[in-house]
């Protein structure tokens, strides 16, 4: 059984402002509203430490291995809940410069493994709302001066 989140969102900044935000991963705590922590080394093959919240959850913590780490384009891990086919998670963030000078953040995440039909209304509703939270809160800050 497999099942996938899209979101996107349209920022008023380049693709190196919208990546500086997005990769700023310290900062994290003070305004993601659904990915509160990334620690650890960001390298493709790497595991690091992630703790997601989506609204109305406790949250989970888990150590994802990053596939892709591309400055200014792309970041996309895959986690696993206990082990690997029972609930498997591939997050992409996907940044897309457009003409006119601002950048689309797609975020996506492709779910797969046994577990999926007991999470599907999880997913649908409180994971997406989780993305579309995030979005609109790194368009905020990506879309101010920085200082």
């Amino acid at each position: 059984m497999s099942k996938e989140i899209k979101t996107s969102v349209k920022i008023k900044a380049n693709a190196a402002r919208v990546w500086q935000v997005l990769s700023n991963f310290k900062s994290y705590p003070e305004w993601n509203p659904f990915i509160k922590k990334i620690e650890g080394d960001i390298k493709v093959g790497q595991t690091f430490k992630t703790f997601i919240q989506p609204p109305g959850n406790k949250g989970m913590s888990f150590q994802p291995t990053v596939l892709v780490y591309d400055a200014q384009k792309e970041f996309k891990w895959i986690g696993h809940l206990w082990f690997k086919g029972l609930f498997d998670g591939e997050h992409r963030f996907l940044i897309e410069a457009n003409e006119d000078g601002s950048t689309t953040l797609h975020q996506s995440e492709k779910f797969s493994g046994l577990l999926v039909p007991l999470f599907k209304k999880m997913l649908d509703r409180d994971t997406l709302e989780g993305f579309r939270l995030m979005n609109d809160k790194l368009k905020e800050i990506a879309e101010q001066v920085p200082s």
